[in-house]
């Protein structure tokens, strides 16, 4: 499993004590030995794709494995594209995803013979982040977000985002274009996706380094996943934006289910192979996944599926296999 993510001493109780629910609510012994009813499996699952969703997938990994411990899940962090590259050339077993699949990622999909199905997993939304010395913004429009990010003649002060702020160099910060975090707020900031500020500073994959770049100045911002603003502590602040309606809303598990954060709201995915899903283990894992959501994005610190959402995940998964789910 990927170590990409360190835990915390809290993040490891936590974890510890999801497990201990799990294992009560699946009925297994202290043994690790599966539900009554249930079959032991091994084998491998394989996983790559979103940085974001990574965090969330290893939780999940991790938790699947308190009950079924010969089963190895792999969680990779090549960014949603390159997760899509290599699971439409039959790479591996699941794609994790900021964002949609596009249509030309369906046609490589198609292309190779690759059929699949789109499962929400969890929800989270992109915050936009300041260094916390900055204490003269506390809400931006989209305009003036895109002011700074976008492609041509953006602007490098924040004098010039807005009338009354201070004299004061930005430096930005985000992830590369193998980012569905990146295709996802490209495309709602500056309405194309792929469309962004040439001299932006690309983090790759690695959001905490957007973190101690905004860290390192004042006049420094970035946008990262919601999920990683908790864990940066007062690195950075997030800010609110002002949403559809005209009001200033501030990132928030409730604001992201309520819908009332947008357009910077958005659901999180993983997309299995209908090959992938002939194999027991990674059945399982996905119906373990799916049916433990909440508990899974609560401990990993993303915001879980709503209820229409979580039916609509396991009627998706159920469309392509049948409701023959192995229980766990």
């Amino acid at each position: 499993m990927s170590t990409k993510y360190s835990k915390s001493a809290a993040f490891a109780a936590t974890l510890a004590a999801a497990a201990l629910f799990l294992s009560a609510c699946a009925g297994t012994t202290e043994t690790d030995e599966p539900a009554e009813g249930g079959e032991a499996l091994s084998g491998a699952v394989v996983i790559d794709g979103s940085s974001t969703v990574a965090p969330n997938t290893e939780v999940a990994a991790e938790l699947f494995q308190e009950v079924q411990p010969d089963v190895q899940v792999s969680v990779g962090v090549s960014g949603t594209g390159g997760g899509f590259e290599k699971f439409c050339n039959g790479e591996t077993d699941i794609s994790e995803a900021s964002r949609r699949i596009a249509d030309d990622e369906i046609a490589a999909c198609e292309a190779n013979g690759i059929e699949f199905v789109e499962l929400g997993v969890a929800n989270d939304g992109l915050a936009v982040v300041v260094n916390p010395e900055n204490d003269f913004v506390d809400c931006l429009t989209v305009d003036e977000i895109s002011s700074m990010w976008r492609p041509e003649a953006p602007v490098t002060n924040w004098a010039d985002v807005r009338a009354g702020f201070p004299d004061l160099e930005i430096t930005l910060y985000g992830p590369g274009t193998d980012s569905g975090t990146f295709d996802f707020f490209t495309d709602e900031i500056n309405g194309d996706s792929g469309a962004i500020n040439p001299a932006y500073n690309d983090i790759g994959e690695d959001d905490n380094a957007a973190v101690l770049g905004v860290a390192g100045a004042p006049g420094n911002s970035a946008f990262i996943p919601l999920s990683f603003v908790e864990a940066a502590g007062d690195q950075v602040r997030a800010i609110a934006i002002e949403n559809e309606a005209g009001e200033c809303v501030e990132p928030s598990l409730d604001t992201v289910l309520t819908g009332e954060y947008n357009p910077l709201g958005r659901q999180l995915f993983v997309y299995p192979s209908a090959e992938a899903l002939t194999k027991p283990q990674v059945l399982a894992f996905l119906e373990f996944y799916i049916t433990n959501q909440a508990t899974i994005a609560e401990t990993a610190g993303f915001i879980p599926l709503n209820d229409d959402q979580e039916a609509e995940a396991l009627a998706a998964l159920q469309s392509l296999v049948g409701y023959g789910l192995a229980r766990v």
